[in-house]
């Protein structure tokens, strides 16, 4: 009574409509709001989308309930994720609601930003970019694709620039030069699924790849199959890939081109398999080494690397492949070239390594970043070449080396404009900020670069209404920019989304599918979130091309080398600022809240660390200083530091926390590609201070999680007395 009390009282303080008489001392009450008719209280109902915290461009489904989103999935006939969906994925809601989200736009008034609003914002821009020419502007990005892309090609254009710099961390640049060399085709389909063995070098293709989650399915697959594939993965830090490998070999970095040729001196002369169409010198080359002199410089066991070879030649079809920690050296495109090599060799070309499938839009495939724009970038505004820049999807402050003085560079850089969602490194850096809209909010269409074998058009649609006022879609903010330069051609869309329903209607019939009309066509690609397309594919060749010797020039060089790895969850630190992501424990090393510093027992025992020690890993380019984490998943020569933290600005979940080992890296390049080596710098380390309290959630040895044991753990002893007995 007391409660049906309260709630009348509270009902009729809120001034609720007048009540409806049913009967003695029953009522119904109306609201005033009149939702949808197919909006039932406390029911959710699920929308196709797509996702964009990564790359990859997955398919998601988005339940909601009143009108906001709450829980995202995977969507089942997305051919990218196949209705599966990774912790970054799952953590984009908490991105739509993040309370440190830029809600006005910010101008850049007498040293700091300060709200204003759209029409100031929108008139500083138009002065701006009007007093601009040719290639003084820019764009920077991350990787970008779709109508997306072909709008800020148009403004380009409209601009009269060539200058698109596109950057992303995670990336396969290198090995994109090599598969176009060798293959004809720089995005091959890697059928890990077709495989019955795998040999990776450092490929963490569950992990930080393009695609995790399609490759993560192919490997279910593989190892579901009748017969159960056998991964093998070299690398000189364990990554979430090589944690599920059946022989994981820590291998000195660097040297894995060297043992790539091992493999193939094995595979030729031992084991008689055919060189044809090895160029001589790369014949001549492989001939060096030999299985003594590759144990030696690469520290893997001679009698592993020769039934590496053997397993190679007995479980056919196989697969190689190369990954980061490969590509990042001065010497990476030979390293990957040597890798690639051995599938030529076993003659997988074909088999499981097939034509990928291209966009049959140009103008909409995905344009994929590296680092070698990022550096090039930072020469332009370093030389005073840049008047105004656009950025977006790109935190270049937070991800550039300070050995490239990119800190100096925007300086002189004369207006800096931010399309942001979050108040990171780049924006603050900013003269104006323009605050976007989430992807959960927002319109937008994805052309993901790795499919698995299909073409597909990703479709993204505002999953609830915005939740900030003055936040504005991507696309609408550049075909404003648009209507400044090419009225005639844009002033006939109202807005983003008449642009993108008039892009669907002029799609080919063949795209179409048969559809009645262009609006059942485009209903239907909101209901299934993707449009499957006609692939654009090509014959693959087996070509191997000449490279140089894939090893460093001085391999007695001193210190330890710098791993600075990407990991599934903050990725390459655009997550940091998610709450969910930084309490998901890492794979490894079970670190939460903070930066870590993986090293290797015998390692830290000669440089008198241990466990927890607050150390200092200094490059010639800077040092940073972390926490210590004691693990055998790690070659005795390197110190690896996790990328994600670090950020001295970036809203309250992320300031503060940890250290950014991106800032200590060298400016060295691969020689033939010009891509950042970011796996080439050597660093000392040195104990600072004694272990405090760390956040790792099994500190110690300790088999409870705070204070809950929660998963129990046994020794591979213990579990082989018990499998004995």
């Amino acid at each position: 009574m007391m409660g049906w009390g309260g709630a009348g009282t509270l009902l009729a303080g809120c001034d609720m409509p007048s009540t409806v008489t049913l009967e003695e001392g029953r009522e119904e009450v109306i609201s005033y709001l009149s939702p949808e008719e197919y909006v039932i209280p406390g029911v959710g109902v699920w929308y196709a989308s797509t996702c964009t915290q990564c790359a990859a461009g997955c398919g998601i489904h988005g339940r909601v309930r009143e009108g906001r989103v709450l829980k995202l999935e995977g969507n089942p006939v997305s051919p990218v994720n196949k209705g599966k969906l990774c912790q970054m994925g799952q953590a984009g809601v908490q991105g739509h609601y993040n309370p440190d989200r830029i809600t006005t736009p910010l101008l850049r008034s007498g040293g700091s930003l300060s709200p204003v609003s759209w029409e100031k914002a929108e008139q500083v821009l138009a002065e701006k970019l009007g007093g601009v020419k040719g290639d003084r502007f820019a764009w920077f990005t991350g990787s970008i694709s779709g109508h997306q892309l072909s709008l800020v090609s148009s403004h380009l254009d409209a601009m009269g620039s060539t200058n698109h710099f596109v950057h992303e961390v995670v990336n396969n640049s290198v090995a994109q030069s090599v598969y176009a060399d060798m293959f004809g085709d720089d995005a091959p389909r890697l059928r890990i699924d077709k495989a019955k063995m795998v040999l990776s070098f450092g490929a963490d293709f569950m992990g930080a790849s393009e695609s995790p989650l399609l490759y993560s399915g192919d490997y279910s697959r593989f190892r579901t199959a009748e017969t159960r594939g056998l991964l093998v993965q070299v690398e000189p830090k364990m990554s979430l890939t090589g944690g599920s490998a059946d022989l994981w070999m820590p291998i000195r970095p660097g040297t894995e081109g060297v043992l790539a040729l091992g493999i193939a001196n094995l595979l030729l002369n031992k084991l008689k398999m055919s060189d044809a169409g090895i160029p001589a010198d790369v014949r001549e080359m492989i001939n060096k080494y030999d299985v003594t002199s590759v144990a030696r410089i690469t520290g893997v066991a001679g009698h592993r690397i020769q039934r590496v070879a053997a397993l190679l030649q007995e479980r056919s079809p196989s697969l190689v492949l190369a990954g980061a920690t490969v590509e990042g050296h001065t010497h990476g495109y030979a390293s990957t070239a040597a890798v690639m090599m051995i599938n030529h060799i076993l003659g997988n070309v074909g088999k499981t390594i097939e034509p990928g499938a291209r966009v049959p839009f140009p103008q909409l495939a995905a344009k994929r970043g590296g680092t070698a724009d990022l550096a090039a970038f930072a020469e332009a505004a370093k030389g005073q070449q840049l008047d105004v820049v656009i950025f977006h999807g790109s935190n270049p402050a937070y991800t550039a080396p300070a050995s490239l003085g990119l800190d100096d560079g925007l300086a002189n850089i004369g207006f800096k404009v931010a399309i942001a969602q979050f108040p990171d490194e780049t924006a603050m850096a900013a003269d104006l900020v323009l605050p976007v809209a989430s992807y959960l909010e927002d319109w937008g269409t994805l052309a993901p670069a790795f499919l698995g074998g299909e073409a597909a058009l990703q479709v993204q649609q505002p999953l609830m209404e915005k939740l900030h006022a003055e936040t504005r879609g991507f696309g609408d903010i550049v075909l404003a920019l648009l209507k400044q330069r090419k009225a005639a051609d844009f002033d006939k869309f109202e807005d983003y989304y008449g642009y993108l329903r008039n892009a669907f209607a002029a799609l080919p019939a063949s795209v179409k599918g048969g559809a009645d009309s262009d609006e059942a066509f485009w209903n239907g690609a909101l209901q299934a979130g993707v449009v499957m397309l006609p692939a654009d594919t090509a014959p693959l060749r087996s070509t191997v091309v000449a490279f140089s010797e894939p090893r460093e020039a001085d391999d007695a060089a001193g210190g330890l080398m710098l791993i600075p790895s990407p990991r599934m969850g903050l990725w390459d630190g655009r997550h940091a600022n998610l709450p969910w992501l930084q309490e998901a424990p890492d794979q490894i090393s079970k670190v939460v809240w903070d930066s870590w510093a993986e090293i290797h027992p015998e390692t830290a025992q000669k440089n008198g660390i241990s466990q927890g020690d607050l150390i200092s890993v200094r490059s010639a380019h800077g040092e940073i200083r972390t926490r210590a984490v004691l693990l055998k998943s790690v070659h005795r020569d390197v110190v690896a530091v996790p990328l994600g933290q670090g950020h001295e600005v970036y809203g309250r979940y992320a300031e503060g926390i940890g250290a950014n080992p991106l800032k200590i890296i060298d400016p060295a390049r691969d020689a033939k590609t010009g891509e950042l080596a970011m796996y080439a710098t050597r660093v000392s380390i040195k104990h600072v201070a004694g272990p405090e309290q760390f956040g790792l959630v099994k500190a110690g040895g300790s088999d409870t999680q705070a204070g809950r044991k929660l998963v129990v753990t046994v020794s591979a002893k213990q579990l082989r007395r018990t499998e004995g007995a």
